[in-house]
C-alpha cells in the first residue's frame, strides 16, 4: 500500500525539504495546471496529477472544503491517488487558493450553485481528455462533501463512487455561531452580505488538525484565510446542510463515508443519517473514534489506516466498474459491501 505523502511534509511545506518538481519525481507522478474562466468571468485555478509508471485505472475528482485549496494538504492526497494508479484533478473554488473571488473577496460563497457549476465544468472537461471507459470517482472533504453530493445528484449515473471525508452534511453545534445570531443570519445576509459578523467557536485549523505540526503547516499556507466567514456565506453553509438533509434518499451513488468521531466542525450524526437514508446499495460508513475533522491531520498510524482503506475502496470499485463498462453494462450492486463500522483506534 502506498504511503500517504503527508509523512514527508514538515510544518512549513507540504513538500518537506524538496522542491515541487523533486517531490513529484520522487512519487513518480506528473503534475500540470491551468487557469480556466467560468461563466461569471472569474479566473479559476485547476490542476491534475497522473501516474508516470503505471496505466491509469480511473479518475478521481477532488473537491476541497471551505477556506481550503487544492495545493496544500489536499494536494498530498491527490498525489497519493496518482501514485496509486489514478488520474486526480482538482479546482480551487472561487475566492480560494489561486482562484479569483467574487467581487475580489476571499472565501465568499453566497451561492453554492455557482461553485457546483464550476466543478462540473472542469471535471467534465478533464474526463473528456481520457477514455470514456475509465471509472470516475469523487473524493471530497468538509464543505467539499456537500458540493460533491450536489454534483452526484445533478449528474446521476455519471459517477462510479463518492468518498466523503469529514463531510459537511450538518455543522456541529459546537462550531456554529451562538444563539441567537444564527437565527438572524437570513436578515443580515440579505442586508449586509459581505459583513464579517459571524463568529465561530474556534478557528478551523485549531479544531481540525490533531497533530500540532500539521496545524502549523495548515496556518503556513500563504493563501489561507483565517478571518470570520461573511454573513451570506455563513447563511449559505447552514442552508445547504438543511437542504441536503431533506434529500438523502435521492443519493444512489456508491458511497464511502469516513468521519472522525471527535469532529467538532461537521456533525458526525448527520453523516450517519445520510448513511441510513441513502438509496445507495453499495455504502460503507467508517467512524474513527478519537479522530478530528481533518483525518490527514491525525498521527501517522491513523492517516495510514484511513487512507489505506480509501485507496483499497477506490481500487476495488474501479476494477468492478471497468469490467462492467468494457461490456457496456452497469456494475452490479454490491450488497455484501454495505457496512456500518466504528473503528477503535
Amino acid at each position: 500500500m502506498a504511503r500517504h505523502p503527508i509523512a514527508e511534509a514538515n510544518e512549513k511545506s507540504p513538500f518537506g525539504i524538496l522542491t515541487p518538481d523533486e517531490f513529484y519525481a520522487r512519487h513518480s507522478v506528473s503534475h500540470s495546471s491551468e487557469i480556466i474562466t467560468n461563466a461569471r468571468g472569474l479566473k479559476l485555478f485547476t490542476q491534475w496529477w497522473t501516474p508516470l509508471d503505471t496505466p491509469i485505472s480511473g479518475i478521481v475528482a477532488v473537491v476541497h472544503g471551505f477556506t481550503g485549496e487544492s495545493s496544500w494538504f489536499v494536494q498530498l492526497t491527490s498525489v497519493l491517488f496518482a501514485k496509486s494508479g489514478f488520474a486526480a484533478c482538482a479546482i480551487d473554488h472561487q475566492g480560494h487558493g489561486f482562484s479569483e473571488g467574487l467581487d475580489g473577496l476571499e472565501a465568499h460563497i453566497p451561492n453554492i450553485d455557482s461553485v457546483i457549476d464550476d466543478c462540473i465544468q472542469f471535471f467534465d472537461s478533464f474526463r473528456a481528455r481520457h477514455s470514456p471507459d475509465l471509472p470516475v470517482f469523487l473524493y471530497s472533504e468538509s464543505l467539499g462533501g456537500a458540493i460533491a453530493l450536489y454534483i452526484s445528484l445533478r449528474q446521476k449515473g455519471t459517477w462510479d463512487g463518492l468518498i466523503l471525508s469529514g463531510a459537511m452534511c450538518g455543522i456541529s453545534a459546537k462550531f456554529k455561531p451562538p444563539w441567537p445570531l444564527e437565527h438572524f443570519l437570513f436578515i443580515v445576509a440579505k442586508l449586509i452580505p459581505t459583513w464579517r459578523v459571524v463568529p465561530t467557536r474556534g478557528s478551523l485549523p485549531d479544531v481540525s488538525f490533531k497533530e500540532p505540526w500539521k496545524r502549523k503547516l495548515a496556518i503556513a499556507s500563504p493563501r489561507l484565510t483565517v478571518a470570520r466567514p461573511r454573513a451570506a456565506t455563513a447563511y449559505e453553509l447552514i442552508r445547504i446542510c438543511n437542504d441536503l438533509q431533506g434529500r438523502f434518499e435521492e443519493v444512489h451513488v456508491p458511497l464511502l463515508i469516513v468521519h472522525g468521531g471527535d469532529d467538532v466542525v461537521c456533525d458526525p450524526a448527520c453523516v450517519e443519517e445520510l448513511y441510513k437514508r441513502a438509496a445507495s446499495v453499495d455504502k460503507t460508513l467508517r467512524f474513527h473514534p478519537g479522530m478530528w475533522h481533518q483525518l490527514v491531520g491525525e498521527p501517522e498510524e491513523g492517516v495510514e489506516l484511513v487512507f489505506g482503506e480509501i485507496v483499497e475502496w477506490l481500487k476495488s470499485r474501479a476494477s468492478r466498474a471497468a469490467e462492467a463498462k468494457s461490456v457496456g453494462v452497469h456494475a452490479p450492486p454490491l450488497v455484501a459491501m454495505v457496512a456500518d463500522s466504528r473503528v477503535a483506534n
